[in-house]
């Protein structure tokens, strides 16, 4: 379908929908077949990470098209969007907002940054947290103290610690990694595997910059690395390397 196509709503010279025509495009685009395999993708039986959460089962690069239509939409309409609870409808208003910081001004940029610490109760999945953290968190941090990645770090809630360590990936791409570090430090003792490879994933990433920066904090920290993050973080080492680190014979 084209996306709404005559659906808009004029006010003065800026074109804006409500959050009924938005819900209603994404009610026409989902697919139920996919849904429940994304159900199951993402762990949402009773116990697992995901427990409870609704999917439409519609592909991100359909969010990502519509969220390119949705500019004009208020804060508010985005932060109700973000507050549903279909997975879909919560990943939309992520892009929504990546998108509106990506071309706002500093308060702009603030004000979207406020907004996301405000409501990580709904940004409560591996992937939501992967695509917005180091785009907004990270971003807007970026020259700013990291106090706020720390307290992040501390939380009780799972999705705000990953949000605290992917958030530094803003910082690896422009060669810091000091945060990184730290905040890998903090969270060996985590007891989540969605920590220990989220750390073990900023780590390779770390590495893939600067080989020798990775080795010295492994060399200080793998014996007590969980193994899942030390998989993940010794990826892309040669064969013969990784096995030693894995068997502890450096």
């Amino acid at each position: 379908m084209e996306l709404f196509n005559e659906q808009y709503v004029k006010r003065g010279n800026v074109m804006s929908v409500t959050v009924a025509m938005i819900l209603k495009n994404l009610e026409a685009l989902s697919n139920p077949g996919a849904a429940l395999l994304a159900q199951r993708f993402f762990k949402t039986g009773p116990g697992e990470y995901g427990e409870g959460d609704l999917f439409r089962g519609i592909r991100v690069p359909v969010l990502r098209k519509l969220s390119r239509t949705l500019d004009a939409t208020p804060l508010p309409k985005v932060v109700r969007l973000l507050a549903s609870p279909f997975h879909e409808d919560r990943l939309l208003a992520l892009l929504m907002l990546m998108r509106r910081f990506g071309k706002g001004d500093e308060a702009m940029k603030e004000q979207i940054y406020t907004l996301y610490l405000a409501n990580t109760r709904f940004i409560n999945n591996w992937d939501l947290v992967d695509v917005s953290a180091e785009h907004i968190v990270g971003s807007f941090l970026l020259h700013r103290p990291r106090k706020p990645l720390y307290l992040l770090a501390g939380s009780e809630v799972l999705w705000e610690r990953r949000i605290a360590i992917t958030a530094t990936f803003h910082f690896i791409r422009r060669g810091e990694f000091h945060d990184t570090l730290a905040l890998a430090e903090k969270m060996l003792q985590d007891t989540q595997e969605l920590i220990h490879k989220a750390v073990g994933w900023m780590l390779r990433e770390v590495g893939k910059r600067d080989q020798a920066v990775l080795e010295d904090f492994l060399l200080q920290h793998y014996r007590r690395m969980p193994r899942v993050m030390l998989r993940y973080a010794i990826e892309r080492f040669p064969e013969e390397r990784r096995q030693h680190y894995l068997k502890g014979v450096l």
